[in-house]
């Protein structure tokens, strides 16, 4: 059963804490998730992408949701709503996790941290929030405490030389590790900004993302982009980004028609949550995901692979699949000529008997096929900061 919606909740604010400085810096803005948000500066989409693998890249991620889970049974009951281990989650870790409907769909993917003191900080999808939000309440609110927290803004600073840059304002940021995170005190040399971040983000990269507070959010920014390493980056850039790193986008290749097996996404779901775990289903959906999740291979399922253009054609979400025959196995979801590695990338759901590595299959772009091959993702291989 999904909640019903508040409607407190359905009236986003139309700009972020940063929009003035998005504008000063020359950027292009386009409507996005309800806000107004920058598609790409002056320099352009590619100069971007390439600078953020390179140096470092400043994202405004404003619109995402940020919530607190407190309580006691915080822990337990989130579990409730994903098929992830939130109970064992160490406290300063951060975990990804499915909220998932009583089908198995995933109603959105999200990040969520354990601060300790029976406290879970969550972040979830900004075209999502609103349903997120509500559901979650609605479902666990008589367990614990669910709180939006609108006057937060979030940051994301990603590239190989993001601790080199954030760590000249906020000394021993350097010393975390992938998904682990705390509080911070970062100086601008004009003052002193109390911020909660974490060692992340969506781009493949080392990199953080920040919570800061709305009033302090456009100071933090400024600071961090007077770093010569970091440059703005808008969204286009960073959909190329995170399709490099097979990433999943909501709305795009994973929804409420989805669920975790047919979209590869088996690493999200830890043991003890599996059959024969020691906290075994228990979760929306659980009864479907574990029986998919038993016969993952069986006839008449799709899986989410990656492709690779066999010519220099970039083939576009929503691009029909075929095999040699011209029977249609699928559909890209996500797909564009990546900018790292100068080739057609793609995400597509295909019929599982076409989803081993190395097949082919032709994409009909504009009436022609095109030959495209399955490969591994990430396209581009992973940065994150282990230690």
């Amino acid at each position: 059963m999904s909640a019903p919606l508040d409607p407190l909740l359905t009236t986003p604010l139309s700009n972020t804490p940063l929009n003035a400085l998005h504008i000063e810096l020359g950027a292009r803005m386009v409507p996005f998730a309800g806000y107004s948000m920058p598609v790409q500066y002056p320099s352009g989409l590619m100069a971007e992408h390439h600078h953020t693998r390179k140096a470092a890249g400043l994202f405004d991620v404003s619109h995402m949701g940020q919530l607190r889970l407190v309580g006691s049974e915080a822990a337990a009951a989130f579990e409730t709503l994903m098929p992830v281990d939130v109970i064992d989650l160490p406290v300063g870790k951060q975990r990804y996790g499915l909220l998932l409907n009583d089908d198995g769909g995933i109603i959105d993917d999200l990040m969520f941290f354990n601060k300790g003191n029976n406290e879970i900080f969550v972040i979830v999808n900004g075209a999502c929030k609103v349903n997120d939000i509500a559901h979650i309440q609605y479902r666990i609110g008589h367990r614990c405490e669910v709180i939006s927290m609108p006057e937060r803004a979030l940051l994301a600073l990603q590239g190989p030389h993001a601790a080199t840059a954030l760590s000249r304002l906020a000394p021993g940021v350097e010393k975390l590790v992938f998904m682990t995170g705390g509080n911070f005190i970062v100086d601008t040399g004009k003052q002193k900004i109390d911020v909660f971040l974490s060692r992340s983000g969506y781009t493949g990269e080392d990199g953080f993302e920040i919570s800061v507070h709305n009033d302090h959010a456009e100071a933090l920014a400024r600071a961090l982009l007077a770093q010569p390493e970091v440059k703005p980056i808008g969204l286009g850039a960073r959909n190329s980004l995170r399709l490099e790193a097979g990433l999943c986008l909501y709305g795009n290749d994973i929804d409420e028609t989805t669920h975790p097996v047919e979209a590869n996404l088996l690493w999200a779901m830890q043991k003890v949550r599996r059959t024969g775990g020691a906290r075994q289903g228990g979760f929306s959906g659980a009864t479907k995901i574990l029986a998919a999740l038993a016969d993952s291979t069986g006839a008449g399922t799709r899986k989410r692979v990656g492709l690779m253009a066999l010519e220099r054609i970039p083939v576009r979400d929503h691009t029909e699949l075929q095999d040699g025959q011209g029977n249609q196995i699928g559909e890209v979801t996500s797909g564009l000529l990546g900018p790292t590695i100068d080739k057609p990338v793609a995400m597509a759901y295909v019929d599982a008997a076409f989803s081993a590595l190395g097949t082919k299959m032709v994409a009909i772009v504009r009436g022609k096929p095109v030959p495209m091959e399955v490969c591994a993702m990430p396209f581009v291989p992973t940065r994150y900061y282990r230690g």
